[in-house]
């Protein structure tokens, strides 16, 4: 589905369904913008847009977007690649995929999504087990200049990231700092969130 566009005195607000995946940010953070029911359920006159960009910017997927005279969304300081606990992949960085330049992912790491390669919320429904908290290296490299970021979801097989990146746990602490990454995304991988081939013997198709 393409982006909806809600169009208000001061700001106007997109929203793209297929890359929402429910996390509920923008109603707990603006309920009187973001409204649980009622049609639209997007006021953007509903609150300062000061405010509402706040609360755009905690959108993890990208399925919000907000624009308003004299203000744009920040460029990343950091590319990071945040592993949540059985979960997926939660990107905010200066990212090209699939010639987008965009700001805020969310990837699937089960491998279960029919919305490949973004999160559906599949993970619940299939029970997937994946911690968040994955060992760090033990040698750090010093954090790259963040540039551009660029995820290619590789044929039947990981995500090929390339650009300055952090590989953080969900806590927050660096997993790893590179230049390069192959990321799981069948689910099977022994070195989650790493890919280490296993996609190939399970058969993954994505």
């Amino acid at each position: 589905m393409a982006d909806k566009t809600y169009e208000g005195k001061r700001a106007s607000i997109s929203f793209d369904l297929e890359k929402c995946i429910h996390s509920r940010e923008c109603i707990m953070g603006a309920p009187e913008v973001f409204k649980e029911s009622g049609k639209p359920w997007i006021d953007p006159d509903g609150a300062d847009p000061s405010v509402i960009a706040q609360v755009v910017s905690r959108c993890p997927s990208g399925a919000l977007h907000m624009q308003a005279e004299g203000m744009q969304e920040p460029v990343a300081v950091r590319n990071i690649v945040r592993v949540n606990e059985n979960g997926p992949l939660s990107v905010r960085a200066q990212l090209n995929m699939a010639g987008d330049t965009v700001t805020r992912r969310v990837l699937c790491r089960c491998g279960a999504t029919s919305n490949q390669p973004y999160c559906d919320g599949s993970h619940r429904q299939v029970g997937f087990q994946a911690t968040g908290e994955p060992p760090s290296d033990h040698e750090l490299d010093a954090p790259s200049p963040p540039g551009e970021l660029s995820v290619t979801p590789t044929e039947n097989g990981p995500f090929h990231v390339t650009g300055g990146l952090e590989v953080v746990a969900a806590s927050g602490r660096v997993v790893r700092r590179c230049s390069e990454a192959w990321l799981c995304r069948c689910g099977h991988s022994s070195d989650k969130p790493f890919c280490d081939g296993t996609h190939e013997k399970v058969g993954f198709k994505g």
